[in-house]
């Protein structure tokens, strides 16, 4: 093949700078209670105005989004989209094998947005001494505030179902059906994440998609996984 041939077949296969600029990385972002590593993975189109942010564990019981989590991460990126993934915000809940991290606080009621004061350490939805004490919860606020997504996505269980509120309620429905799961809209808790996330950065969305209980089957991770690729690609 000669060069001009070669050129243009190139030109064809990548025709954007979007596509061109395809790929994957991995950040540290800091360090739990207990000094364990939490990192973000930036897979796809790296300069995509559209951001998507997933994170698969926040409370260290609740973990089986970490399977979709990695498929994303692991499958050819998306060429839409500029995909970040916490794989773990919790590692320390999760080594111990509990829902709170390694100060008995519930990560998910430690957030800014109607925050009060709820439980003891280690009660289940403990919420800690003030918003933002925790390192984890910091670290989440800083990586939002920095990339902004349009969309962020929390995995728990084990209602087996997606919820959402105010803002979130178009996505967290379209989601769902790509995902084949069903939708309630339901009031958010005070001090978790997406109560956050829906005050301080109006028109974004950031929903909980509900997982079953117990180990999560590779059919459904894979229609997990899809359901966030194609979240934000045009209709």
């Amino acid at each position: 093949m000669g060069l001009a041939a070669l050129l243009a077949s190139l030109a064809f296969a990548l025709p954007s700078t979007a596509a061109a600029e395809l790929g994957k990385r991995r950040e540290l972002l800091g360090y739990s209670v207990q000094q364990r590593a939490i990192r973000v993975h930036e897979v796809g189109s790296l300069s995509s105005p559209k951001r998507i942010l997933v994170v698969g564990c926040i409370h260290g019981t609740e973990c089986a989004g970490i399977k979709i989590t990695r498929r994303l991460v692991r499958n050819g990126p998306p060429r839409h989209v500029d995909l970040w993934v916490v794989h773990n915000l919790n590692p320390d809940g999760y080594r111990l094998g509990v829902r709170q991290n390694a100060r008995g606080v519930d990560l998910n009621r430690n957030f800014r947005s109607e925050w009060i004061p709820l439980g003891q350490p280690w009660d289940p939805q403990y919420s800690g001494p003030h918003p933002f004490s925790e390192p984890e919860t910091r670290i989440a606020r800083a990586l939002i505030r920095r990339i902004r997504p349009d969309v962020t996505i929390w995995y728990h269980q084990p209602q087996a179902l997606v919820r959402a509120w105010g803002q979130s309620r178009p996505m967290a429905r379209r989601y769902a059906r790509l995902a084949s799961e069903p939708y309630r809209s339901i009031r958010w808790p005070h001090g978790t994440a997406p109560n956050w996330q829906n005050h301080r950065f109006p028109g974004t969305a950031s929903f909980v998609v509900e997982l079953p209980a117990g180990p999560l089957s590779s059919a459904r991770a894979y229609r997990h996984a899809q359901a966030v690729r194609r979240l934000l690609a045009s209709p």
